[in-house]
C-alpha cells in the first residue's frame, strides 16, 4: 500500500512539474488607453483558449512605454514578449530585424479583412510584421447643444478659422467650459502628432527636398501662432500638460466644446457610461485652410513581436487573438457594438449593427481612408508620414521640439523663440546624421 500512494504521489508531483513547465509566461507592454484597459479584462477568454499560456501586463503612459519599448528593444534586452508600437515604429523596427514577421496568426485571421491604409503601414516587402489592434486618423468632435445656443452649424468638412471662431464664441470660463482642446504635453506622439498634422494643412513641413529644417519658414510661424493664441482664448487653464488622456477626461465630464483628436476616442465621448456628454456629441472632419490638406493623421496602436522573445509561438496566438474579428465580436457581446475596437477591418464597417451603434462609423473610415502618408504636405517633401517623419532620428527630435511648443504654450517661451530652437536643434541633429551635407 505504501508502494502504491508513493507511486501514485511521484506520479502526481511529476504531472505537476510538467505543466508547470509547460506553462508559458507573456510579458505584454502596452499602453494606458481605454481600449488596451478593455483588453486586459477580457482576456479569460484567451486564457480559456490557451490554458497553456499566462499573461503578465506592463501598462504605461503613452511617452513613457515608447520610451522603455523603444531601449529595451534596441538594447536586445528581451524584457517583453509582445509589444504596443505604432505606425511609425514597425517599418523602421522591421527594417532593423528587431520584430517578428506574423506568418502564424491562423487560418481563420483573415489579413485580407485589414483596411489597406491601416496595413500597408505594417508591411515591409510583403509581409505583415504588427497586427492593428486600433486604427485611427483624427477629427473634430463637439457639443451639439453648445453649437446651438451659439447660433452655430458645424460643416461636416469645417476650416480652422470656422473652428477658432466658434471657440471662442462657445467658451464660458466662468462655467468652466471651454471652447476647444487640443494637445499640449511635450512628446513626438502627443502635441507633435497634433501639431505637425496641423501644420500640414497650413502648408508647413518638417524638411524640404533637400532635408533642410522648415521651422524658420513663415507657415510654421502661422501654424504655432494660430495654435497658441487660440488655447489663449479658448482652451483650459495647464494645456501645456494635457495629452489623449487629459483632453479625453476633459470633453467627457463637459469642460471641451469642441476636441480635435484621435477618431478612435469617439467610441469613449459618446459612450453614455463613461461621458456625460454622450448625447450631445457630434462629429466633423479635421480642418483645413483651404490649401487641400486637412489636419488629419493616420496611426494604428498594433501588437508586435521582438525578435529576441522566447516565446514566439504563444505570442503570435495572442497577437492574433488580441486583432480578430472574434475580438471584435467578443467586446460587442460584454459591451456593445459601440466599444468595438475601430479603424483596423472592412468587415467592422459593412456590419449593420456597428453602424447602427456608431454614429461616428462613417466619419472615422472617411477620415482614414483620405489620410496619405506619400503625400502629406503641400509641398513636396522627402519623406512618408503625415504626423511624424518616417525617419529613426525623429523619435528624439520630435520629443526635444515638443518640448520647445509646450513651453511656448505654457507661455514660458515665444512663438519665435520656440521656432528658432527647432530650428537649430533639428539642423544640428540631421547634420549629425548625415542628411543636411
Amino acid at each position: 500500500m505504501r508502494h502504491y500512494l508513493a507511486g501514485a504521489l511521484g506520479a502526481f508531483i511529476s504531472v505537476a512539474l510538467s505543466s508547470t513547465v509547460l506553462a508559458e509566461t507573456l510579458t505584454i507592454a502596452t499602453v494606458n488607453n481605454g481600449d488596451m484597459i478593455r483588453m486586459q479584462k477580457l482576456t479569460d477568454d484567451f486564457k480559456a483558449k490557451n490554458p497553456g499560456i499566462d499573461l503578465e501586463w506592463v501598462t504605461l503612459e503613452e511617452n513613457v512605454l515608447r520610451q522603455k519599448v523603444t531601449t529595451d528593444i534596441a538594447t536586445k534586452g528581451g524584457q517583453y514578449d509582445v509589444l504596443t508600437i505604432g505606425t511609425y515604429e514597425v517599418p523602421i523596427w522591421a527594417k532593423q530585424g528587431w520584430l517578428l514577421p506574423l506568418d502564424n496568426l491562423g487560418a481563420n485571421y483573415d489579413v485580407d479583412d485589414l483596411l489597406p491604409a491601416i496595413r500597408s503601414g505594417l508591411t515591409v516587402d510583403g509581409k505583415l510584421y504588427a497586427a492593428p489592434f486600433y486604427g485611427e486618423s483624427s477629427m473634430v468632435m463637439y457639443r451639439k447643444d453648445l453649437f446651438d445656443a451659439a447660433g452655430l452649424k458645424m460643416p461636416d468638412a469645417p476650416t480652422w478659422d470656422f473652428v477658432a471662431d466658434a471657440a471662442r464664441k462657445i467658451t464660458n470660463k466662468d462655467k468652466e467650459i471651454y471652447g476647444i482642446c487640443l494637445r499640449g504635453k511635450a512628446g513626438w506622439g502627443e502635441n507633435m502628432a497634433f501639431l505637425t498634422a496641423m501644420s500640414n494643412s497650413f502648408g508647413a513641413r518638417w524638411f524640404d527636398e533637400k532635408w533642410k529644417p522648415q521651422f524658420d519658414q513663415p507657415e510654421w510661424k502661422d501654424t504655432l501662432d494660430f495654435y497658441v493664441k487660440l488655447m489663449k482664448d479658448a482652451g483650459p487653464p495647464g494645456a501645456s500638460s494635457n495629452g489623449f488622456n487629459e483632453n479625453l477626461a476633459l470633453f467627457q465630464t463637459g469642460k471641451c466644446g469642441m476636441w480635435i483628436d484621435a477618431t478612435v476616442a469617439a467610441s469613449f465621448v459618446a459612450d453614455q457610461k463613461q461621458s456625460q456628454v454622450a448625447d450631445k456629441v457630434g462629429f466633423a472632419l479635421a480642418p483645413d485652410k483651404g490649401l487641400g490638406k486637412r489636419g488629419n493623421w493616420l496611426w494604428a496602436w498594433s501588437l508586435a513581436i521582438p525578435a529576441g522573445t522566447q516565446k514566439a509561438e504563444a505570442a503570435e496566438k495572442f497577437v492574433a487573438w488580441a486583432t480578430s474579428k472574434e475580438y471584435s465580436n467578443l467586446v460587442a457581446e460584454k459591451e456593445g457594438w459601440l466599444n468595438a475596437p475601430p479603424g483596423t477591418r472592412k468587415s467592422l464597417y459593412a456590419n449593420a449593427d456597428y453602424q447602427k451603434a456608431a454614429s461616428f462609423a462613417k466619419m472615422t473610415l472617411d477620415s482614414i481612408n483620405s489620410a496619405d502618408p506619400t503625400k502629406p504636405t503641400v509641398k513636396p517633401v522627402p519623406y512618408v508620414g503625415i504626423q511624424f517623419v518616417a525617419i529613426p532620428e525623429f523619435q528624439g527630435i520630435g520629443t526635444a521640439i515638443g518640448q520647445q511648443f509646450s513651453a511656448a504654450l505654457a507661455g514660458q517661451l515665444s512663438v519665435d523663440q520656440a521656432l528658432q530652437s527647432a530650428q537649430q536643434l533639428t539642423t544640428r541633429e540631421m547634420t549629425k546624421a548625415g542628411y543636411i551635407k
